[in-house]
């Protein structure tokens, strides 16, 4: 009888094991083969995202984060937490990665990291729709249209001993980048309030007729308040049309007392006649 049971436990267990290896797991990253990071109390451990995050997920309450700046996360252990094993998921714009954070011991805290740099090697590539180009690849693009010399002006106009001018228009996939320059004749610095793009009329017949759509840029290469002389930019705005009794207004502001305001204008046809960045 002993041995009839002991062959049935035998057949079972050979069953079960076969099974296991039939049954298809998902393909992706094993939770033992994630980053370790270890996460001591009372202390915070900062992720540095190379671009905004978009996405984070804590698969246990034991962990808590928040997003101080749009490309750090910062997580600590919850109070009179004794035990922590929890798997962290950050998405970027391009990219997500993972990371198993246990609660360090007296031994394991001497290894923790409280800033951590989230390295391409442990991310996976990733595309959301309706992302575009991410803030890294726009800036990379803006600096290498900076470093073109600006050659001859495309429109320009005067006002206030201000020269404004639009250098060049160019394209990438979605995304129109604008190179735009300006020169100060005067002694007096120009303090930057603000940059307007909004699309007008090109005549206006009946104040109460006027229809004006307001643009706001995707990114700006540079963030300078104040210029002394003169002052160049890389401005990129997402891909647009309107018709050719339209025209793109970019105004640029002074801060009060002065309040010096300068315009220039973009036809369509100027935009139609951009080049294009191969990506």
């Amino acid at each position: 009888m002993k041995k009839l049971f002991y062959c049935l436990a035998i057949i079972c267990m050979a069953a079960l094991h076969s099974y296991a290896q039939l049954t298809p797991f998902a393909e992706g990253v094993k939770r033992n083969a994630l980053p370790i990071i270890y996460l001591p109390e009372n202390v915070s451990v900062q992720f540095i995202s190379p671009e905004p995050i978009q996405y984070v997920d804590i698969s246990a309450k034991s962990v808590i984060g928040d997003l101080p700046l749009k490309n750090v996360l910062r997580i600590r252990l919850k109070d009179s937490v004794n035990s922590a094993d929890v798997v962290v998921t950050i998405a970027g714009e391009k990219f997500i990665a993972q990371y198993h954070v246990i609660r360090a011991d007296s031994i394991t805290a001497r290894d923790t990291r409280t800033e951590i740099a989230i390295d391409p090697a442990d991310t996976k590539p990733l595309d959301i729709s309706g992302i575009g180009l991410s803030q890294n690849q726009l800036k990379q693009l803006a600096l290498n249209l900076f470093c073109k010399r600006p050659g001859k002006a495309v429109e320009k106009t005067k006002a206030f001993d201000l020269k404004a001018s639009l250098y060049h228009l160019y394209t990438a996939g979605d995304y129109i980048f604008i190179d735009l320059g300006y020169q100060n004749k005067t002694n007096l610095a120009y303090s930057i309030e603000d940059f307007r793009f909004h699309i007008d009329d090109k005549k206006i017949t009946k104040a109460t007729n006027v229809q004006s759509v307001e643009l706001h840029p995707e990114f700006a290469l540079f963030n300078n308040p104040v210029f002394q002389r003169t002052y160049r930019n890389i401005i990129v705005l997402k891909k647009l049309t309107f018709p050719g009794n339209k025209i793109l207004h970019i105004e640029l502001s002074e801060k009060q007392i002065s309040g010096r305001v300068i315009t220039l204008n973009i036809t369509y046809q100027d935009v139609l006649d951009a080049d294009t960045i191969p990506l």
